[in-house]
């Protein structure tokens, strides 16, 4: 009987979604992420973000460029902000000479195509995050229906299928949560700390002089650098300075959410027995939590924005 309700609820997803454009690819101007949320055009959403409540495009409007590019690095002030969260402080100077480093691999502009706001189409986004809940959720045929699926970290995939899904378009994740991504997998790279940018060299670098060429870790051509000022806006302007800065999961929803037409957010909060655990990991420590992030009240943030239907938040079973 609980199988058949898990099915049913899921088919009635899939109808609604249903509604929503079907993604084709295009071109795109990398400035039209300078000139405002609130100019993206209408697409073809059953409710569009860009129509959402004037409190919600106001606090959008107000995020910084989003990802860095070759002529665009952080001011001093957010650099300032952004090296507290690294235990071994480096100037500006060798953060700067690190970004340089970076972009003589990586593009100079980011290539976020999918992304473009378009009147015939919509965006729609899956943001999975890896929370316990999505054991038993049957979630799998829903998540790989939207156009974008963005995972986080280590999240797998084989053998949660069902429950997960199969799709990943983008992968966010920094130096110790990485994978090894395929030759399609876009990887956002969420930088804490200037060693980031020296790791992404050294995973994607030329290496002629090298004896031993390690395989790469994800394909040059489709990474994107996230902009530290927009993780200090998502600590400030979301987070209200809780906890010493949002964790990855809430800075992925909150990107998305400026980025899609339409997110449905996956895999977050404590599973069943409120533990903060991974669908692919058993932990020993029953009871872990969140570390320096403030996951209860991350939490409740993506509820409150379900409430509001900005986005939909699938709990798990």
């Amino acid at each position: 009987m609980l199988r058949k309700m898990r099915k049913s609820k899921i088919l009635i997803s899939l109808m609604c979604i249903a509604a929503i454009g079907l993604f084709s690819g295009s071109s795109l101007d990398f400035s039209v992420f300078s000139l405002g949320f609130g100019k993206s055009s209408v697409c073809t959403c059953h409710k569009c973000l860009a129509e959402a409540e004037p409190w919600f495009r106001n606090l959008i409007e107000a995020a910084p460029e989003l990802f860095l590019t070759k002529n665009q690095t952080p001011s001093e002030q957010v650099f300032n902000w952004w090296k507290r969260l690294q235990s071994r402080q480096r100037n500006y100077t060798i953060y700067k000479n690190a970004v340089e480093a970076a972009f003589e691999i990586v593009p100079p502009i980011p290539n976020v195509t999918m992304f473009e706001p378009r009147r015939d189409r919509c965006r729609s986004c899956a943001v999975v995050g890896n929370s316990g809940n999505l054991r038993g959720s049957h979630y799998g045929k829903l998540i790989d229906f939207h156009n974008i699926v963005i995972r986080i970290n280590r999240g797998r995939t084989k053998g949660y299928e069902a429950h997960v899904g199969t799709k990943t378009t983008y992968r966010v994740m920094y130096p110790e949560s990485a994978v090894q991504l395929d030759n399609t997998t876009h990887l956002i790279m969420f930088p804490f700390k200037t060693f980031d940018f020296q790791w992404l060299y050294k995973k994607l670098g030329p290496w002629e002089n090298s004896a031993v060429k390690p395989r790469r870790i994800a394909n040059k051509d489709l990474v994107i650098i996230l902009n530290p000022a927009f993780m200090k806006y998502v600590h400030e302007m979301w987070s209200e300075k809780k906890g010493a800065y949002p964790s990855t999961g809430f800075l992925t929803v909150i990107l998305s959410l400026v980025l899609c037409d339409e997110v449905s957010v996956f895999g977050f909060g404590a599973d069943s027995d409120g533990n903060w655990n991974h669908y692919f990991e058993t932990f020993r420590n029953k009871h872990f939590k969140t570390g320096g992030h403030p996951g209860a009240f991350e939490y409740k943030l993506i509820e409150q924005l379900h409430d509001k239907k900005i986005l939909t938040f699938f709990k798990g079973f």
